[in-house]
């Protein structure tokens, strides 16, 4: 695709932006004008996505080297809970849960023919029937979201203290009327098709309808052996583990959609893994997270029934799709997989929109990792960018960097296109040429809304001309400088308008600090003061409100999850819970955050984290 050319005024000295103007399209400038009252220049678009307004940065996470050293603000929920070494010390009482699943799947979708949990290759269906394998005993329920609890379960708190609950949430026992079901699922993955994939350590539960009308599918994740194992054993470790639950949400609180975790469950039993591929097996300790979602049905469900000619299955599928999550479709709508594709286009560009302006690199963004709800799912190698790089790639497993920071978009758009190719066989000619249609649309609908996120982390109202390039300097400046992604955002916010137009950003303001030693950052605020001037009726105090509103002070940078991590290795869970009550508000200033360095510098010792695939 080629989407023309972009004119904007040109910065100082002749310096360079790289930045995605249009989703699928790599922009070289190079900027000639001595000065911003100089001519437009032109930027001559490529061929090849590769970035939009380029976010990103340096890479951290788990490493095996030696160790240095839920709470819920709802009416229905509001107990705290202090810093402590397990979620809870003793169970209490023995009771039923009072949660009763349903299985709507069930009813309407095609179950495997053939009974056990040995690995095969399934056809014909969408789901198989096999038990969960329980954790070995001890078991600890190491962290519980009483958000999810209260507000998506309609649980009470006191729950946690039921023996039959850490049974429930580990697959030791089944809520009432659980079936418990391992999705079958393909994908593409690296860009290749990889055949039958699906749910090789997840067993869903059940679906649950809540008090507010909300259906939500529990599924277990690490626990046990399906036909979707392949070579794996079923489990998780509690590395992994704790990263997604803290993740997941972290990220619904920052406002992006998301799946949910409930709890975490870790055990005595051992699992072995080799962390980073290269030979070196440890012995690890097995974990398990229940987790909830809308649906987990993603790109990947759809096109293996393609693949295999099951189109009866195909279209019994993305009906009840449609039906149960897309309800403003009409079921006897003609064109309602139009409809449905057009949706995902939409949802998935905004989705991953927010992603960036967060600073979230999803990691493995295989189409078996994305949701045909458009919310984030499985957690695994992720990052949240600390310097300001491109080319952040946090999966050490990704060689050629495809999933970037800065290759989300264009990911994002060929992940449609294997959704698109996956409806074909439902489409009419005319239907398949609309919906290549659609597809065109994805790039000018991610710049938009990237575009309005970024134009608010700067706090601008309205709309000028001037406003990509205002943002497009601005993030050029920080892959400069290397400047911290979320903490200059956040530290542009808490400045004054006068500190910054005189130069007086103090030291300890060490983000902007950086940043503003750019040879061209006093030009910047040139230009960013004069369109902040036009707003009208507006005021500094106004603007570090609204800034502050979306600009996150703490994110789960990697090296607090492995901080945490390592002390949960040792039993301790106190920093899950510390970090799982930070995160709930992440854009308020909290004491103990500060006082835990969650929003200084990386710490020395996690300057070479890393993180992989295997979990």
């Amino acid at each position: 695709m080629k989407f023309g050319t972009l004119g904007r005024r040109a910065p100082p000295g002749g310096i360079q932006f790289r930045f995605m103007a249009n989703v699928s399209t790599y922009i070289s400038c190079d900027i000639l004008a001595q000065n911003t009252n100089s001519t437009f220049g032109v930027c001559e678009t490529g061929v090849m996505i590769k970035y939009h307004f380029i976010l990103l940065s340096m890479i951290i996470v788990r490493v095996a080297f030696t160790d240095e050293q839920d709470f819920c603000e709802s009416h229905e929920c509001n107990g705290e809970f202090k810093r402590k070494k397990t979620f809870y010390s003793s169970v209490k009482h023995k009771a039923e849960i009072p949660l009763t699943l349903s299985n709507k799947l069930l009813d309407v979708l095609p179950l495997d023919e053939v009974d056990g949990n040995f690995i095969r290759v399934v056809k014909g269906c969408v789901f198989s029937e096999c038990q969960p394998t329980p954790l070995k005993a001890p078991l600890t329920l190491a962290a519980v979201s009483l958000d999810a609890l209260c507000n998506v379960l309609d649980l009470n708190e006191s729950v946690i203290q039921n023996e039959e609950f850490l049974h429930c949430v580990s697959g030791g026992k089944l809520f009432a009327g659980s079936v418990p079901l391992s999705h079958r699922y393909g994908g593409h993955q690296f860009g290749y098709w990889a055949g039958q994939l699906g749910d090789g350590r997840a067993h869903s539960l059940g679906e649950h309808t809540n008090r507010k009308g909300e259906r939500w599918e529990l599924q277990l994740k690490g626990s046990g052996k399906t036909p979707y194992s392949r070579s794996g054993d079923g489990r998780a470790v509690i590395r992994s583990s704790v990263r997604e639950f803290l993740c997941s949400e972290a990220m619904h609180f920052l406002g992006i959609p998301t799946s949910r975790t409930l709890s975490l469950v870790v055990s005595e039993e051992p699992v072995w893994r080799d962390p980073f591929n290269n030979g070196n097996v440890i012995q690890e300790r097995g974990a398990v997270v229940l987790r909830l979602a809308k649906s987990w049905f993603r790109i990947g469900s759809l096109e293996i029934l393609t693949k295999a000619g099951e189109f009866d299955v195909l279209r019994t599928l993305l009906d009840f799709v449609i039906k149960e999550h897309f309800r403003s479709i009409a079921a006897n709508d003609p064109d309602k997989y139009v409809a449905f594709f057009f949706r995902a286009v939409n949802e998935t560009a905004h989705l991953i929109s927010q992603w960036m302006s967060v600073g979230f690199a999803h990691g493995v963004c295989n189409t078996d990792n994305f949701s045909l709800l458009s919310v984030t799912i499985d957690y695994g190698p992720f990052g949240f960018m600390e310097s300001y790089d491109p080319n952040f790639v946090p999966n050490t497993s990704d060689d050629e960097g495809r999933y970037s920071i800065g290759s989300q978009a264009n990911v994002g758009l060929f992940n449609l296109q294997k959704l698109q190719e996956a409806l074909r066989p439902l489409l009419t000619p005319d239907q398949l040429s609309r919906s290549q249609q659609i597809l065109k649309q994805y790039p000018q609908i991610y710049q938009q809304r990237f575009h309005e996120l970024f134009k608010a982390k700067l706090g601008l109202l309205g709309h000028e001309a001037e406003d990509s390039y205002l943002i497009a300097f601005f993030l050029k400046m920080m892959e400069d400088s290397r400047a911290d992604f979320t903490s200059t955002f956040r530290q542009l916010s808490e400045v004054s308008l006068s500190q910054i137009e005189n130069g007086s950003v103090p030291q300890s303001v060490w983000a902007l600090a950086v940043l503003s030693s750019h040879e061209y950052f006093a030009r910047w605020v040139q230009l960013y003061l004069k369109r902040l001037s036009r707003q009208q009726g507006d005021s500094d105090e106004a603007r570090q409100r609204r800034m502050q509103r979306v600009n996150p002070r703490y994110v789960l940078r990697n090296w607090m999850a492995e901080s945490a991590i390592r002390k949960a290795e040792k039993n301790d869970f106190s920093e899950v819970a510390l970090l799982q009550q930070i995160l709930m508000k992440p854009f308020v200033e909290q004491e103990e955050a500060e006082r835990a360095g969650y929003f200084s510098k990386t710490p020395l010792w996690a300057r070479h984290l890393r993180v992989s695939c295997s979990s």
